[in-house]
């Protein structure tokens, strides 16, 4: 049978037996009624005749008039239409022999009082037998009253037990095979795809659970057929890790090593075969490599391990492994949520670039330190040549030479620079920080770039902070990083336009900025201004630099624990700037 004809079946029989109560309710309040109906009606009425006839002889003196007489009379009737009582009959008709008598002619004296105590003993008699029935009718009414509250106490008594019944064992009908249900589909979550569900009915509930094993046994051959193949997919990417030459150390969400590849078993010199399994946390205990990798996890960040009989650098990176809680689809547009089944920590062998590296720094240094000596000697050279006491020069020689000269500075400039950056890269910048006050940073560099600003009819405008606290830090590399911000901004600004630069005190850090009134640098390439070698892109009609003034202010700047930034809108110049932390009293 159907849950739907179930259903129907159930709630009709809670209807009949609803309507069966009903029913035999409303028939026991009509019996009721009708007995209680029948108490106050008719003896009433009857004794409601005998007291006003009893009042019309109280009333009037005998012999009774005429009007009296007819009085009684209609009372008499009416109570000879309203005989309900056994022997009421009798002392009916006796009531009426006796009120003829009192009112005949022939009667007086004597006679008269003998016949009027007659009617009124039959009036007494009535009102006995009348009130008799009243207190009979009464008990019969109160007999009813009790048998049907019995009749319908054992009756709703009865209705209840079978709601209850109901009530009780109806739900489980549908809440039984509905827990089976959730009982199996968790059970199927968890993998048991052996779990099957019988019900012992022939309704939908039977119908879902023959799909449900359906599904189950077909999840069970799907997972029988595919586990050969998992396994043998689990192997070869467990070979691919092997191989890879980067060591790879990987661990679940409890923290556990997971899996080693050969790599990581070499440098970080524990077996695979007994760390598996184990706590990451336990094994750092005695592993400080292993340590230091948990503890410094950050991306891209280097570390010199001893490996491979030499010094070897490599580069730590880590991801975070996250699974998927539902399983997505293309078409969904719901992104799931996911939850972290773990960490890998990779370490890149970049030694052989390092050395690469580190060639090349050697080579720049050495070759810029080569190129010093011979550009110094050109200058000092050009010099002479434009001493009068040495000969004179027509205008296209002084021209010539006057390029000769740029060139050589601009040469001599480069040369620094790659010095400069070579100091940095090989970890050999010599910084002597000393207390000096912001000003003395500011009038060095002004002092150094007023020559060219003068000659390009730039006016520069210091605005700077009274009182000022010093700032530890290295006088020459300061200014050298203001020069280059000076010199930068006179190349790009326009003639007899202004340069404004500020000294300020902000967030315990003194703000050294200097802005210029230029065309200003594209959003595109301000990220990568403090890049070595990057240059912006140019009309043509500036020399660009060399791109390393940046990149070695960025050094100077962050080696004296202070940040260097840029800001900058077409049209409406630039800002260079750079804090240094205040030397608060």
């Amino acid at each position: 049978m159907k849950i739907k004809n179930k259903l129907r079946l159930g709630f009709g029989f809670l209807f009949l037996v609803v309507l069966f109560f009903g029913v035999l309710s409303l028939f026991y309040i009509n019996e009721i009624s009708k007995s209680a109906e029948v108490v106050l009606k008719d003896n009433y009425e009857s004794l409601r005749y005998t007291r006003d006839m009893r009042k019309i002889l109280d009333e009037h003196n005998l012999p009774l008039n005429p009007e009296a007489i007819s009085a009684f009379e209609t009372e008499l009737k009416k109570e000879e239409n309203n005989i309900t009582e056994k022997g009421e009959q009798s002392e009916v008709l006796a009531l009426k022999r006796s009120f003829m008598a009192l009112t005949g002619s022939a009667v007086t004296g004597q006679g008269t009082t003998d016949a009027e105590r007659e009617v009124r003993t039959h009036l007494q008699n009535i009102d006995d037998i009348n009130m008799s029935a009243i207190v009979r009718k009464h008990d019969v009414a109160q007999h009813s009253v009790k048998n049907a509250s019995l009749l319908l106490g054992l009756a709703g008594g009865m209705t209840f037990l079978i709601l209850f019944s109901f009530s009780v064992n109806f739900p489980g009908f549908v809440a039984n095979p509905l827990r089976q249900l959730s009982q199996g589909i968790r059970e199927i979550s968890q993998k048991n795809y052996k779990q099957r569900l019988e019900f012992r009915s022939n309704d939908e509930f039977a119908e879902l659970a023959d799909a449900f094993n359906e599904m189950a046994r077909r999840l069970n051959d799907w997972e029988n057929s595919n586990l050969a193949t998992i396994k043998s997919e689990k192997l070869r990417i467990e070979a691919i890790i092997g191989q890879i030459q980067d060591a790879i150390i990987g661990l679940n969400e409890k923290q556990q090593i997971l899996f080693l590849n050969a790599s990581a078993e070499r440098i970080l010199n524990i077996d695979a075969s007994h760390s598996v399994g184990r706590s990451a946390q336990e094994l750092a205990k005695t592993n400080d490599l292993l340590r230091n990798i948990m503890d410094n996890g950050s991306q891209n960040r280097q570390l010199k391990i001893y490996a491979d009989g030499k010094d070897s650098y490599f580069q730590l990176d880590s991801r975070e492994i996250s699974v998927p809680l539902a399983p997505g689809s293309e078409e969904s547009a719901v992104a799931h949520s996911e939850k972290p089944a773990g960490q890998v920590f990779i370490l890149r062998n970049i030694t052989q670039f390092k050395e690469l590296d580190t060639a090349k720094t050697n080579f720049i240094a050495t070759v810029s330190h080569e190129l010093k000596t011979p550009i110094s000697s050109i200058k000092m050279s050009l010099k002479l040549l434009g001493d009068e006491r040495v000969g004179t020069m027509n205008t296209e020689q002084s021209e010539l030479i006057n390029h000769i000269k740029e060139d050589s500075d601009r040469l001599l400039k480069i040369t620094s620079e790659l010095l400069d950056l070579s100091s940095v890269e090989t970890g050999n910048l010599q910084l002597q920080f000393n207390p000096v006050d912001p000003d003395l940073i500011v009038n060095y560099a002004l002092d150094a770039i007023k020559f060219q600003a003068e000659q390009k009819e730039v006016r520069l405008e210091l605005i700077s902070g009274n009182s000022l606290p010093k700032v530890l830090a290295d006088t020459e590399k300061t200014a050298w990083v203001l020069i280059n911000f000076l010199s930068n901004a006179l190349r790009y600004s326009p003639a007899k336009s202004r340069i404004v630069i500020q000294v300020i005190e902000k967030n315990s850090a003194i703000e050294f900025s200097v802005k210029d009134f230029g065309n200003g640098i594209d959003k595109q390439y301000q990220a990568r201004l403090f890049d070595r070698y990057f240059q912006v892109p140019t009309d043509g009609t500036k020399k660009s630099g060399s791109g390393l003034g940046l990149a070695i202010s960025k050094d100077f700047i962050e080696a004296q624990n202070g940040r260097i930034w840029v800001e900058s809108e077409i049209g409406e110049g630039s800002t260079f700037g750079f804090s240094l932390p205040a030397l608060l009293s």
